[in-house]
């Protein structure tokens, strides 16, 4: 019987950053993967910050900047090797009111009431894909649609076992990142994953395929190699419930 993992992405390229490697090994073994990604919305004539999150890629103002970035992602769920990935139409912080970047890593604005609607959205995703494994961020770096995500789906009381992740590169951008959730994860046991080169090789592809972000996130591709090999290959996560059975051969330590 085939199991299955499912990936809860805040961002295209979330996932793929902080777990890409955990994703290519457990495609390797047999599993289905399904990554799904939750801020995706096209929106039609960005303006101000939002039109600013856009030219700042180097886009010009007609660019379906949404549409591109999900081409991305089909990219890198093809180079893991994993299943074409699922997009919810969600519209991102910068087109619910956050104003500018230190409000995108600031508290939650008070007319931000998406998280019902999160909720609900990943009980109907649970309940379609019937996982045997979730992944999901920890909000490492406290983006607001990080924290979204955390508070809307352990509101939805998805089941166990759930690997959460830290949210690379926020982790490497300071030795001390902003952790605005610590306390739900903080009593949950680590769990690092061990990558394979196969693997290694797969989520440095895929990382890659993000070529929108690559600039801005790491300074371009030789950044996002040193980045990633500081890694030293290995994810980490942490653990809430137990591991299922058979995860040891995709590299659980």
């Amino acid at each position: 019987m085939t199991r299955t993992a499912l990936a809860i992405s805040p961002h295209l390229d979330d996932a793929v950053f902080s777990a890409g490697g955990t994703l290519a090994r457990l495609a390797a073994q047999g599993w289905q993967v399904v990554m799904a990604t939750i801020f995706t919305a096209s929106v039609r004539d960005p303006r101000g910050f939002a039109l600013a999150c856009q030219l700042d890629k180097g886009l010009e103002p007609e660019v379906d900047y949404m549409a591109l970035r999900r081409e991305e992602d089909r990219a890198a769920a093809r180079a893991l090797g994993i299943d074409e990935p699922v997009h919810l139409p969600f519209r991102e912080a910068p087109h619910r009111g956050y104003a500018s970047a230190p409000e995108l890593f600031a508290e939650l604005r008070p007319d931000d009431r998406i998280g019902a609607n999160l909720a609900d959205a990943f009980e109907r995703l649970v309940a379609d894909t019937g996982p045997d494994l979730i992944l999901a961020p920890q909000a490492v770096g406290g983006h607001v649609d990080h924290v979204q995500v955390v508070r809307a789906f352990r509101a939805a009381q998805p089941p166990l076992p759930v690997l959460w992740w830290r949210d690379f590169p926020y982790t490497v951008r300071s030795t001390e990142p902003k952790e605005p959730l610590r306390s739900i994860f903080e009593h949950w046991p680590e769990q690092a994953v061990r990558l394979d080169s196969e693997a290694e090789h797969r989520k440095a592809e895929a990382c890659a395929a993000y070529a929108s972000q690559i600039g801005f996130q790491f300074g371009g591709p030789e950044g996002l190699r040193t980045r990633l090999s500081a890694e030293n290959g290995v994810e980490r996560f942490r653990l809430q419930g137990r591991v299922p059975p058979g995860l040891r051969d995709a590299g659980f330590a």
